[in-house]
């Protein structure tokens, strides 16, 4: 699952995404995740949908005497047309506040101790995150699950009939995995090519577990975070990799622009995307990240006009490192994975087998994306198990031959990619 987040604020109506679809393609992408796209509340944020049978009016061209619904399958006809699948938000962990649903069926929803419906909200650290614009739904305990399960489930359907094949679930953790099991189930058995990715970003890898063998094809890691040293990323996709496979991303919509975190240094930005596609089985890569955009994503106050290509074309990088991705099944799975002991920190040695294929991998990044760094052994064989010789497929500076003894000055963030195959 190679995944381009296509933002609906910084795309508009649904008439101009073809360009982005064609581009995505171009660029090796498979999948296209698109955010909610349904009407939404008072507060404007994309997350807080009123009414999840209707369109967001600002999606739809309103000069196109074509009804909203028919411009949106139009539009999913033309990723597949490109060879895309589409994925969209299944938000069913709340609503919006104003939604005529906390009127309709109050029973649907968690309430305060005072009687008021209660907002969703998150744990960040020790700080409670609460979202005042969201109701959140009560799956486990609302004297009516099965109505709320049926209204949930013709949400999908109806996503489906609008040509969407995916759905990114929203917080999947705050809804009983029960909740999930039998949903999947369920669509799964009328669309049987229906996939399910978790968001469990901020939970513990406990609920991430519980969350992954609900029936999800993918779960999001936390790839993002990691700071190319400590253990812990390693040892949470160990933990979770059995389970289900994950997808890695180097920015995402809720996150700064890579580029204005680095202030504008694109080796970093290089840096992060070869390794958030090489790490895990999925990767995903918001629009404007190939051009190196800065302005961050906002779910409210986003919209066409902040898309600006300022000269920075990132795209046949992205493609490369993509189409290395496509190539060697070792990148394509959850493999077991290893960091491996270097005579430089500031290198990072990174040994991956594949469990299915014949496939060993190993990756030599530059962690420092500013200044070059030198890295040198004797010889690879103590770090692979194959006998077959090492081939560097890297996306710049290939290599023709790996000589042993091995030196080599790393350019900054630059990474070098070999590979092998067990006998």
């Amino acid at each position: 699952m190679i995944l381009y987040n296509l933002f609906p604020l910084l795309a508009g109506p649904f008439g101009r995404w073809n360009e982005h679809f064609t581009r995505a393609a171009a660029m090796g992408f498979n999948w296209v995740y698109v955010n909610p796209i349904q009407q939404l509340g008072a507060s404007r944020s994309l997350y807080s949908i009123a009414d999840y049978f209707q369109l967001n009016p600002a999606l739809v061209d309103a000069a196109n005497p074509a009804p909203a619904e028919e411009q949106c399958r139009l539009m999913t006809r033309q990723g597949r047309a490109a060879g895309l699948r589409l994925m969209t938000d299944l938000v069913i962990n709340h609503s919006a506040y104003d939604s005529p649903l906390t009127r309709e069926h109050p029973e649907w929803f968690e309430r305060e101790p005072d009687g008021r419906i209660a907002n969703a909200f998150c744990q960040h650290g020790s700080e409670r995150v609460v979202w005042t614009d969201l109701a959140q739904f009560d799956h486990e305990h609302t004297r009516d699950r099965e109505g709320l399960y049926r209204y949930c489930l013709g949400v999908v359907e109806h996503l489906i009939a609008l040509g969407f094949t995916g759905f990114r679930c929203d917080a999947a953790y705050q809804v009983p995995p029960e909740f999930w099991h039998r949903l999947i189930r369920e669509v799964k058995g009328r669309h049987p090519d229906t996939c399910f990715v978790a968001e469990t970003l901020g939970c513990s890898i406990d609920q991430t577990r519980a969350t992954a063998r609900a029936g999800f094809d993918y779960v999001f890691n936390s790839s993002k975070w990691w700071d190319l040293q400590g253990w812990w990323l390693i040892e949470q996709y160990n933990l979770i990799r059995e389970t289900a496979p994950s997808i890695s991303f180097a920015e995402s919509h809720d996150t700064p622009r890579l580029a204005e975190e680095f202030n504008g240094n694109l080796e970093a930005v290089k840096q992060r995307y070869l390794f958030s596609a090489l790490f895990s089985a999925g990767v995903m890569m918001p629009m404007g990240f190939e051009y190196g955009f800065r302005k961050q994503l906002h779910v409210v106050h986003t919209t066409p006009n902040d898309w600006h290509v300022n000269g920075v074309d990132l795209t046949p990088f992205i493609t490369r490192v993509n189409a290395i991705k496509q190539r060697f099944p070792v990148f394509r799975e959850e493999s077991p994975v290893n960091i491996l002991p270097c005579n430089n920190p500031n290198i990072l040695l990174m040994w991956k087998a594949s469990a299915h294929h014949k496939d060993e991998a190993l990756l030599i990044l530059n962690k420092d994306p500013w200044a070059h760094q030198e890295f040198h052994t004797d010889t690879f064989r103590h770090w692979v198990q194959a006998g077959a010789p090492l081939r560097d497929v890297s996306p710049e500076y290939p290599m023709e031959y790996i000589h042993e003894p091995f030196h080599y000055s790393l350019r900054p963030g630059q990474g070098i990619v070999l590979v092998t195959q067990r006998s």
